[in-house]
């Protein structure tokens, strides 16, 4: 049987990252809370009551996303990634609290987080450094990351959250910055932080004083972290590697740069490390073209901000690299068949 792409169906499902699936559930136990039947949401996301039930089953990614979006529509929740870090039991993310929560300090917990996230999420890659400031980014292996909103709002709140109930103090970040795009913060959220919550950055991520990284954590326990750490080192040696698609590094790459204006694919290849040939190479063995994969990309993000109704069309053709509405509209319709207004009507 062979595939639109040419690749082989098994390679493709080895090539899906994989997660404990705590986050999925936390939502389907919102959701149960609220008597929303669940089963139908599960379906469409691809899951199971059963796979939910056996808290030792791994999730995919991509059906994780799609579960919490299905959850916070069904809630009427928009910030359900939020809610959901502000509200949960940080015990339950299991080893990596753990190893973080013993390490002597909040640098060295972060340090933890940064090598050992892909045990609970083999889609996550934290990052970690020191400078001038002490930043934590959040970036996807994997996964498109377009297509995410609440994991991504989840991670950063929650782990904004654990560096306060592990140092004991109410830590106020520098910035914290997501790069998928939203209408405004709840003030929920800017009260939650401390400080202003950005939308449309360029990267996820949020930044303390480099002092923080000294910062003793209450739970400190060297014996126990050295344990720890032999268990995560063993589990990450157990993870599939590097399981990266072509596809989601350029519509990563594309995303970051849409609303800059013009999407060359020259620039697109030396952010990816490679010449524009080598990109158009490896695309055409994969049975993929750079002009498709930015189309696709355009109107799948222009469905979603037609969601966020708060949104101006005009701040929709600008996010997605269009030079005005009109270009943006005889796209949308090209794409779709109808009008950026007649698709919002149709969804009322």
């Amino acid at each position: 049987m062979s595939t639109s792409s040419g690749l082989n169906p098994e390679h493709d499902l080895a090539s899906i990252p994989m997660a404990q699936g705590g986050l999925s559930r936390l939502a389907i136990a919102r959701l149960n809370g609220a008597g929303i039947p669940v089963e139908p949401l599960l379906n469409r996301a691809g899951l199971t009551p059963e796979l939910i039930a056996d808290p030792q089953a791994r999730l995919s990614v991509p059906s994780q996303i799609t579960l919490l979006d299905q959850a916070a529509i069904a809630l009427k929740d928009d910030f359900l990634g939020f809610t959901l870090a502000r509200d949960f039991d940080p015990r339950e993310i299991g080893l990596l609290y753990y190893v973080m929560a013993s390490s002597a300090t909040l640098g060295d917990g972060l340090k933890r987080v940064a090598r050992y996230s892909k045990i609970t999420n083999e889609a996550l890659v934290f990052g970690y450094q020191e400078g001038n400031r002490l930043t934590l980014s959040l970036s996807y292996s994997g996964v498109a990351r377009h297509s995410d909103r609440q994991q991504i709002e989840f991670c950063m709140f929650g782990a904004l959250r654990i560096c306060r109930l592990l140092t004991g103090q109410n830590i106020v970040p520098q910035h914290l910055s997501f790069s998928h795009h939203r209408s405004a913060a709840i003030p929920e959220m800017t009260r939650f932080v401390g400080t202003k919550v950005k939308f449309g950055a360029d990267s996820d991520e949020f930044a303390l004083n480099v002092e923080a990284r000294e910062l003793p954590l209450v739970h400190a326990d060297s014996y126990l972290n050295d344990l720890l750490m032999k268990y995560c080192e063993t589990a990450l040696a157990g993870r599939r590697a590097d399981m990266s698609e072509l596809r989601t590094r350029v519509e990563n790459a594309i995303s970051s740069v849409l609303p800059h204006g013009r999407v060359l694919v020259e620039d697109v290849a030396r952010n990816l490390g490679m010449s524009e040939r080598t990109l158009a190479r490896k695309l055409s063995d994969e049975g993929l073209n750079f002009t498709e994969i930015l189309q696709h990309l355009r109107r799948s993000l222009a469905v979603r901000y037609l969601d966020d109704r708060k949104l101006h069309v005009s701040k929709i053709a600008w996010l997605l690299g269009f030079r005005d509405v009109s270009a943006f509209t005889h796209a949308f319709k090209r794409w779709t068949g109808k009008t950026p207004s007649q698709m919002r009507t149709a969804a009322v």
